[in-house]
């Protein structure tokens, strides 16, 4: 690999992005002189740069985590780190409309 890269660095400028280099080799048919490098190219490409998700999952976790967090049961756990974790979604949600909307369908209509 190191000996193809040194070979590939003839045909490329100094700036060039790994993803110019690869549509480079490809459209000059290079893939089976530097088999190494476009394998590896490749592998840099759709490698993600960071898990994030994961992450920012934990992070608000312990942020939830309070004294009250062992009389909380975990549905409630769950729904308050979802909400946490989505909070841009959250605050889009228009809450007099939610309640409304909850209490007609949970409205209680006695006969007259």
């Amino acid at each position: 690999l190191g000996d193809e890269l040194k070979a590939l660095s003839r045909y490329i400028s100094a700036g060039s992005t790994p993803k110019a280099l690869l549509e480079y080799m490809c459209t000059n048919k290079m893939t089976t002189l530097f088999p190494n490098a476009f394998v590896a190219l490749r592998i840099l490409l759709t490698l993600p740069v960071t898990v994030a998700n994961g992450e920012r999952s934990f992070s608000k976790l312990k942020l939830i985590k309070t004294h009250l967090r062992s009389t909380m049961t975990q549905e409630r756990l769950v729904g308050l780190a979802t909400i946490s974790i989505e909070h841009e979604l959250a605050q889009t949600v228009d809450l007099q409309e939610a309640v409304q909307v909850f209490a007609t369908k949970k409205a209680q209509k006695a006969p007259l």
